[in-house]
């Protein structure tokens, strides 16, 4: 599993008074280390005593039952322990009331490991929420908390971490959009919560294209396409996610489709155009072996599918958020001399390259990011139909901070720019 949670919050919420007596005891000097045993607690209850061999006598006779003196209302104690309670029902007793507006209970998982961003408030308490969200949830093993920012350790999108609880042992294993993915979390860029994202670009790739995926970190949009049957020229210049990219191509069987490059993404973008180009030249190709016929159908065999790669590439992929939009200058020149490709009406290819922007509920962070593809792409654009030169489709992602969201910008690359003369 790989995705987004929240520790259940159980019986934690939208408690009544008299639901109270079930809370578990409140243990305020919890900050240093998580003591189980103190969650105990015994609570006084009535209990009916029905005859064991007079079930009719439960449900609306009771009143019957305790009048005829069947049925008796005797002391009972409940002992309630730590595997009782929730998460939140513990978390609520340890933390000062001060901080129970904003309680942790968010993470994003990779495999085994639950990856914390905490607050600089609940610091004191990290070893207590990280040894609960090992106890209350399953299938984590370990616990850890980001130290900075990505990116800020290197250029790769990976980031320092300090192990709050469990084993450090970063080598994960995912499932996504169908596809397993195997690697070290702590060499490679992973983001759960991006999932849904990853599959809406590729909804919109068709079997039998080709696919340039410039930042392509291990290949959650490259492998899944591969497996529809979509050509992807995959590129990361990391060389751990190449590694894992290839385990990942290997694993999933989709070596015929995906071909993984470590490349700088400036030049790799000019070098996937003219190596597509020279393998449709080459009359490189795919053969798609039939449906087995029935056995009551005396049918001759059928031949295999043959799908040839295409001269021109019809997605570029630009997942690299904090900077991508400063690579769209590599488009000018793409298709230099090949405008005999693009013609009969044939589509521009088109660009997705996701970034950042402020939050607002008006067309402000879309002209902004139009703003700035214009300023290095170097032509002019607007919002709009992406079908349209010059017009830009901005998706929001989703949100990574209380006045920062992603987006996804898609255009067509301007005619202008992909016949320009190359630098």
């Amino acid at each position: 599993m790989s995705q987004s949670e929240k520790v259940n919050k159980g019986s934690g919420e939208g408690k009544t008074q008299d639901m109270a007596i079930f809370s578990p005891p409140v243990v305020r000097s919890g900050a240093g280390a998580l003591n189980r045993a103190l969650f105990t607690k015994t609570v006084n209850l009535a209990a009916a005593a029905v005859n064991d061999n007079q079930p009719d006598t439960w449900g609306t006779a009771l009143k019957e039952g305790v009048e005829k003196k069947e049925l008796d209302v005797i002391p009972y104690e409940l002992k309630l322990d730590y595997d009782y309670w929730s998460y939140h029902d513990i978390i609520t007793s340890i933390l000062p009331e001060e901080l129970h507006d904003d309680i942790p209970s968010g993470f994003n998982t990779a495999g085994h490991v639950a990856h914390m961003n905490l607050r600089e408030r609940y610091i004191p308490y990290k070893k207590v929420i990280a040894e609960l969200i090992l106890d209350k949830t399953q299938n984590i093993r370990t616990v850890i908390n980001k130290v900075d920012n990505v990116g800020a350790e290197s250029e790769f999108r990976t980031f320092q971490y300090e192990v709050l609880a469990g084993p450090d042992d970063m080598q994960v294993q995912v499932t996504e959009n169908n596809c397993v993915f195997e690697f070290d979390y702590a060499k490679v860029y992973w983001n759960s919560k991006l999932e849904a994202e990853h599959r809406r670009l590729i909804n919109m790739f068709e079997p039998g294209e080709v696919v340039c995926d410039v930042m392509a970190g291990i290949g959650p949009f490259a492998v899944p396409a591969g497996k529809k049957g979509v050509f992807v020229w995959a590129n990361d210049m990391n060389p751990e996610s190449n590694k894992y990219m290839q385990v990942a191509i290997n694993r999933n069987k989709v070596s015929q489709y995906v071909r993984p490059f470590c490349q700088d993404g400036r030049t790799f973008i000019h070098h996937a155009a003219d190596s597509v180009l020279e393998a449709h030249k080459a009359s490189e190709h795919v053969l798609i072996a039939p449906k087995p016929p029935s056995r009551a159908k005396k049918a001759p065999k059928p031949e295999p599918k043959r799908v040839d790669i295409p001269p021109t590439i019809s997605h570029f992929v630009m997942n690299l958020p904090a900077t991508a939009i400063e690579f769209l200058g590599c488009y000018r020149g793409v298709y230099a001399g090949h405008e005999d490709l693009f013609e009969g009406g044939k589509l521009m290819p088109m660009v997705h390259v996701h970034c950042f922007s402020f939050k607002a509920d008006d067309e402000t962070p879309r002209n902004d990011i139009c703003e700035r593809i214009t300023k290095y792409l170097g032509f002019k654009v607007k919002p709009g139909n992406p079908d349209v030169e010059g017009e830009v489709a901005v998706h929001d992602v989703r949100d990574v901070a209380p006045a920062k969201r992603m987006f996804c910008a898609s255009f067509r690359i301007p005619r202008e720019a992909a016949f320009a003369k190359r630098d």
